[in-house]
C-alpha cells in the first residue's frame, strides 16, 4: 500500500519536474532566437531545403510513398514563404493560417501510413523470391517524426517571440528602468512567455491585495462602544 502511494508521488513530481524542465528549455530558446534573428532565419532555411532534400532520398531509397512525399514538399514550400518577413511574421495572414493547417495534415497522414502498413498477400508470401518488406522500428519512425514532421513548425513557435510586432509594450511596465536620465520609457518588444508570466504574476498580487485589504478591513472595527457613537 505505501509503495503504491510512493510510485504516485513519484509518477507526480516526475511529471512536474519534465513539465517544468520543458517551459525552461522553450524561455531559453525563445531568448536565443529573440537576440540572433538573422542566424534564425538563415538556420529555418537551411532545415527546410535539407530536410525536404531528404524526405526525397526516402522516397528514392526507401519506397516512401509519393503522394505524401508530395504533399510533404508543398508543405515545406509553404512554410518557406514565412521566412520572407522574418521574424515579423503575420499571425492572421493566410501563409500562417497555412502553415498550422498543413503541419497537422502532415502528421495525421503520415500517422495513418505508419500506422497502417502494407501486409503482402498469401500469393506473394508463397513466391520463392519473396522478401519481407522492411517495417519501421518506434525509433524510426519517432525520428522521422520529430525531424521530418514537427522540426520545422516548432522552430517557428519559437521564433514568434522574436516578432517586433507581437506584443509591444513599456520597458517601465515590466520591470524598473535604473539607468534613466531623460525620464523616457524606453520600449521593446518581450516574448511571448514573458508577457504571460507578467500576467500570472500580476493576476497573483491583484488577488493578495484584495486578501490583504479585506483582511485588514475585517480587523479595522473598533471593539471600544464608546467609539461607535462619535
Amino acid at each position: 500500500m505505501l509503495i503504491e502511494l510512493l510510485a504516485v508521488a513519484g509518477s507526480v513530481v516526475g511529471f512536474v519536474a519534465v513539465t517544468l524542465s520543458i517551459a525552461s528549455g522553450l524561455y531559453y530558446l525563445s531568448e536565443l532566437v529573440e537576440e540572433n534573428t538573422e542566424l534564425t532565419k538563415r538556420l529555418l532555411g537551411r532545415l527546410i531545403k535539407s530536410t525536404a532534400a531528404y524526405l526525397i532520398l526516402l522516397w528514392l531509397f526507401d519506397g516512401f510513398p509519393l503522394k505524401l512525399t508530395i504533399f510533404s514538399l508543398f508543405s515545406y514550400f509553404i512554410y518557406y514563404q514565412n521566412l520572407r518577413k522574418f521574424p515579423n511574421i503575420d499571425l492572421t495572414g493566410s501563409i500562417f493560417f497555412a502553415t498550422c493547417v498543413l503541419a497537422l495534415l502532415n502528421h495525421f497522414l503520415w500517422f495513418r501510413h505508419f500506422n497502417n502498413p502494407y501486409v503482402p498477400t498469401i500469393d506473394e508470401r508463397l513466391n520463392p523470391d519473396f522478401k519481407l518488406p522492411h517495417y519501421p522500428s518506434f525509433t524510426e519512425i519517432a525520428s522521422f517524426f520529430g525531424l521530418c514532421v514537427w522540426l520545422i513548425p516548432f522552430g517557428f513557435f519559437i521564433s514568434l517571440s522574436a516578432n517586433e510586432n507581437t506584443l509591444p509594450m513599456s520597458l517601465s511596465e515590466v520591470e524598473p528602468l535604473q539607468s534613466q536620465n531623460n525620464g523616457e520609457n524606453v520600449k521593446r518588444s518581450i516574448t511571448l512567455i514573458k508577457y504571460l508570466l507578467h500576467i500570472l504574476t500580476g493576476k497573483a498580487k491583484q488577488l493578495l491585495n484584495a486578501f490583504n485589504l479585506r483582511k485588514s478591513g475585517g480587523n479595522s472595527f473598533s471593539r471600544n462602544p464608546n467609539e461607535l457613537y462619535i
